[in-house]
Parts: structure tokens; C-alpha cells; sequence
């Protein structure tokens, strides 16, 4: 049975704390060890690829086969990951133009790789760079919560995706990224939620709902109003038209909690 690894986070609220800030670094906490997969596969994947350049040669898809027994491991090990890779900058690899080394669990709990089409003349996902878990952290330079939405090129879920730059010799090489279904990560994020005396929910830097206790907000759809990317820059609670927005510790979800008797902040789908 594979087990989750839940870190401790090392600026735990104080006593003092808010109940809304208790609830964020409790997410916080749990989207923690997520991450923590994430940067591992990133380390990784630098190693290798640095290894390759010291060659004096450009990589190919078959050297990614060397990640493949830490990704494994990685899916057995953390409860809440689906599915785990490095996904390749285009132009990195001399032998194909773009890569997934990708492995997620199946239905029956295997292991099991992703080999999707990524021919650009017959794929219409052959073009990843535009989605947020690659465009995030390659535009930013740092990691990300995409989603959620529905992952057609992995699972046909509803998904959110994980993700994290990877560099190598100070260039972008790619991301490392790991998927957790939505069902699961709003079987750990909702009681936490309802702890709170009002409606709440949880959106990433772009406004996007990815888990919520709100009936006026459901997860996936758009919350208008303020710029969460600056809220979870600036990385302190603040107030927002009779809402409370407080950064998820260490991660890039901020939750959204109603103050009593506030009116509700509007939203859009």
C-alpha cells in the first residue's frame, strides 16, 4: 500500500494564527509533499541531462529512460500523485522534437508509462508549451498549481498538475510536474474548508478554482477580482471585498474565505 508523506512545516502558524491562516498552511502542508515529488523528479532529471552535456552531446529520448525507477518509486511512495514525469523544452532532445517521459498508476494500481501521439500533423496535443503547468514555472521560473481541468493527454480526469522549471547550465530544459486527481486532492483540501465558519475555497495565481466549499464557487471555474499571482507574491493575508485571502504556505494557492456578513465576491466560469 503506498503511504503519504506529509512534511512539517517548519513556519507553523503560531497559536495566535487566524483560523484561515491554520487552514492554508494545512493545504499548504499537504500540497507539500506533492512538491516534494516534483522537485526530487527535477533534481533528477538536472543530473541526468548535466551528465549528458559533460559528454559534450545533446540528450535523447533514450537517456530519460534513466529516471524511470525514481518516477516509479514515486508513484508508489505519495498516495495523492497519479502521475509523474519530466516533460522536455522543445528543441532539448536531438532525436524528436518533443518528449513525455511520463508514468502514471493505472485503474488496477500498476505502474504504467504515457506514450502519447506528439506528431504536430496528426496531434492536437502535440503543442504543450501553451498549457499552464509548462508556461508557468518556464515563465515564471517557478513552480506552479495548473488546473484543474480535464488532463486529456493523461487520464481523462479532472486534474490539477504540479509543476516545477528544470535547468540545466542556467537554461530552461523542460518541467518536472506530477498530477493528483481532483477527487483526491478535494478529499483532503474539503474538511479543512468546512473547518471555517463561512463559504471558502482554494484558487491558484490565475483565479482558478481548485477546490471549494463554496456553493457560489465551484472547482473550475474563474474567481474575479483581485491579482492572486501578486497576493501570493507579496505572501501575507489580506482583504478583498468582505473576503479574507491568505497565501497557502510554500504553495501557489491562495485560499479565499468569506468575512461574516460580507456579501459574496462574484465569480466567473
Amino acid at each position: 500500500m503506498r503511504s503519504s508523506r506529509r512534511l512539517v512545516d517548519a513556519a507553523a502558524p503560531t497559536p495566535e494564527a487566524s483560523a484561515e491562516e491554520r487552514v492554508a498552511a494545512r493545504v499548504g502542508e499537504t500540497l507539500e509533499a506533492v512538491f516534494d515529488v516534483v522537485a526530487e523528479t527535477c533534481a533528477d532529471a538536472a543530473a541526468l541531462l548535466s551528465r549528458v552535456d559533460a559528454r559534450g552531446r545533446r540528450p535523447v529520448s533514450p537517456d530519460l529512460a534513466a529516471l524511470r525507477p525514481g518516477l516509479h518509486l514515486r508513484l508508489e511512495r505519495q498516495e495523492l500523485v497519479s502521475g509523474v514525469g519530466f516533460v522536455a523544452a522543445p528543441g532539448l532532445l536531438a532525436d524528436v522534437p518533443a518528449w513525455l517521459e511520463w508514468w502514471q498508476t493505472g485503474a488496477d494500481g500498476g505502474v504504467r508509462p504515457l506514450l502519447p501521439d506528439l506528431d504536430p500533423e496528426r496531434s492536437a496535443y502535440s503543442d504543450y508549451t501553451h498549457w499552464d503547468w509548462f508556461a508557468l514555472p518556464r515563465d515564471t521560473g517557478r513552480r506552479a498549481v495548473a488546473g484543474p481541468y480535464v488532463d486529456y493527454l493523461c487520464s481523462d480526469e479532472y486534474s490539477l498538475t504540479l509543476s516545477a522549471p528544470v535547468r540545466v547550465a542556467g537554461r530552461f530544459a523542460g518541467v518536472a510536474a506530477a498530477d493528483v486527481y481532483l477527487r483526491h486532492f478535494e478529499a483532503a483540501a474539503l474538511p479543512l474548508l468546512r473547518e471555517l465558519p463561512g463559504p471558502a475555497r482554494l484558487v491558484n495565481a490565475r483565479g482558478r478554482v481548485a477546490a471549494s466549499a463554496d456553493p457560489a464557487h465551484l472547482a473550475g471555474s474563474l474567481t474575479k477580482g483581485p491579482d492572486f499571482a501578486a497576493v501570493l507574491e507579496r505572501a501575507r493575508a489580506e482583504s478583498f471585498e468582505g473576503t479574507r485571502l491568505v497565501p497557502c504556505r510554500g504553495v501557489p494557492l491562495v485560499l479565499v474565505a468569506s468575512c461574516p456578513g460580507s456579501r459574496p465576491a462574484p465569480s466567473a466560469t
